[in-house]
């Protein structure tokens, strides 16, 4: 664990003499000292660092809840479902066409659905925070996406799972899927009604007793949201949601600060581990159309919600490149195919899908800029944002405060 930390702050620091964001450089510094590139190896089982990876996932969307606030989610909600429905609909439709038409098969098509359909929150969550856009106003369709895919991720998940295992049981299907809904309205009603009581509940001065309540919160809501069947970066999201806006919310923000760069760090670190560069040549072919595929669908779904809140071509071009990114998600789906037997050029054409968007979506998000000259109204862009990862040196986890 002290390797990896070590690893990656010092690519990250290479790379930020010459303006390159950290969310690539961590996953490089996990391929480079994983078990599939030759040289020193690290770590020899990428399992080994599957729960430092999952708490680096839970605090990352446990921030990104907190910075999301219930008025924006009550005044909002409208414009952010239908932001999101658009998102989902051009991303998972264009997927699925996509996985037809390569002809792996049905249950592969399915799966690709999801691959090409559902950005990663956390690196979402790390663009915005590391190019200082977390209080940028077209921030709040990027995070109301985020949502929106999350909840959609839950039901997806409990129909998927039966149906690439073969199983026969609709009712099965239905009772996970319900199971499912059924808890992500114990929680939205928690958001809604009980924030005076959990207020209450976490009210304390002293900042040792706050952040092992709020840690304790978010991992153990996270546990139980991936019993019932939901995401448990979700279930870290809505702890969020809810913490953000009692009176201890700002004390909150900033002591989970070092927590998030650290374990978010590891997050990405654990997710390089489990590429191996070696299977990527016999799918770059499908690779390279997916990415492309990608691309125009996000920035359609840019242009749509950008014109939903009335932005201009620079905020579309900031939705489009922010939400580009790939991640967590597909590398669940990746695990659940090859568990289930489905084709074997499944798992490489993930891992190259995702890898390359990784590196991308940061890199496209710091130059925006450049994208919202072709967008319509774009003849003058605005410049960056200062604090975006312009080759100034900035460290990783640069936040606007």
């Amino acid at each position: 664990m002290g390797g990896a930390f070590l690893a990656a702050a010092v690519l990250a620091r290479l790379g930020a003499r010459i303006g390159l964001p950290t969310i690539p450089l961590f996953i490089l510094a996990g391929i480079l000292l994983g078990p599939n590139t030759p040289g020193i190896v690290l770590v020899e089982d990428p399992h080994e660092f599957e729960m430092l990876s999952a708490l680096g996932l839970v605090l990352l969307l446990f921030y990104l809840g907190l910075e999301f606030h219930m008025d924006d989610l009550k005044t909002g909600g409208r414009k952010m479902a239908i932001a999101g429905g658009a998102y989902l609909t051009l991303n998972v439709g264009a997927g699925l066409v996509f996985g037809f038409a390569l002809g792996w098969g049905t249950s592969e098509a399915l799966v690709l659905a999801g691959v090409l359909g559902i950005s990663s929150s956390a690196i979402v969550t790390k663009v915005l925070v590391d190019l200082g856009r977390i209080g940028n106003p077209e921030t709040k369709p990027i995070l109301g996406i985020i949502v929106v895919e999350d909840i959609f991720l839950a039901l997806y998940l409990a129909a998927l799972q039966p149906v690439i295992s073969g199983a026969d049981s609709l009712s099965s299907a239905a009772l996970d899927a319900g199971k499912a809904f059924g808890f992500l309205l114990v929680l939205a009603a928690l958001a809604r009604w009980g924030i005076d009581l959990i207020g209450r509940l976490f009210a304390t001065r002293d900042n040792e007793l706050l952040v092992i309540s709020f840690l304790g919160a978010a991992v153990f809501v996270a546990g139980v949201s991936e019993w019932f069947g939901v995401a448990d970066a979700i279930g870290a999201f809505m702890v969020g949601l809810m913490l953000g806006s009692t009176a201890s919310g700002n004390r909150i923000r900033k002591l989970v600060h070092p927590l998030r760069d650290a374990f978010g760090a590891i997050f990405f670190f654990a997710f390089g581990l489990s590429i191996d560069p070696g299977d990527l040549p016999k799918v770059l072919g499908p690779v390279a159309i997916a990415v492309a595929v990608t691309i125009v669908m996000n920035v359609a779904a840019g242009q749509v919600a950008a014109r939903l809140y009335g932005f201009g071509a620079q905020p579309a071009a900031n939705i489009s490149t922010a939400l580009l990114a790939r991640g967590e998600f597909a590398l669940i789906l990746a695990t659940m195919a090859a568990g289930a037997g489905l084709d074997d050029r499944l798992s490489p054409f993930i891992a190259g899908y995702v890898l390359i968007l990784a590196v991308l979506s940061p890199l496209a998000a710091a130059n925006a800029h450049l994208l919202a000259r072709f967008l319509p109204g774009g003849d003058r862009p605005e410049p960056p944002k200062a604090g975006a990862l312009q080759g100034k040196g900035k460290g990783a986890g640069t936040d606007p405060e």
